[in-house]
């Protein structure tokens, strides 16, 4: 069942780069980002309320609060120079560089979580960076 959800995730990545493509022009890119922040958060909280959800912020840890709040520092940055690579690059180049945080994840996740690094996986985070290369190389 996960991969129906990562499918999921990976055709509104490639739908949030081509709508904002869009919605960037003539913006600001740190003001687009703010307006995309905004939303998700509307739409995360609506979410988790409508989902009845709201009672778990109380059994968070000082150290769930600490990470989810390292990872939303990192998912902020990540959006603010998204944005702005793409105000500055093409749909075509900048999503496939964006996309080398597959690669970099295996990396991390070998190095600070203990996870193993298979055959398959390093083979496959190799072709992530190699297709990487070839997609902005031939623009």
């Amino acid at each position: 069942m996960w991969w129906i959800y990562a499918l999921l995730s990976a055709l509104f990545a490639a739908l949030t780069a081509v709508l904002a493509k869009v919605g960037i022009r003539g913006v600001d890119s740190n003001l687009a980002t703010a307006i995309r922040t905004a939303v998700v958060l509307v739409l995360a909280w609506g979410i988790v309320y409508f989902r009845g959800g709201l009672e778990g912020v109380y059994s968070l840890t000082r150290t769930n609060w600490l990470f989810l709040g390292f990872s939303g520092v990192a998912t902020g940055l990540s959006w603010l120079f998204y944005f702005r690579a793409l105000q500055l690059g093409k749909v075509s180049q900048v999503a496939p560089v964006d996309k080398l945080s597959v690669a970099l994840a295996i990396g991390l996740s070998v190095l600070f979580l203990g996870e193993k690094l298979t055959l398959h996986t390093g083979i496959g985070a190799g072709l992530i960076v190699l297709g990487t290369l070839v997609l902005i190389w031939g623009q």
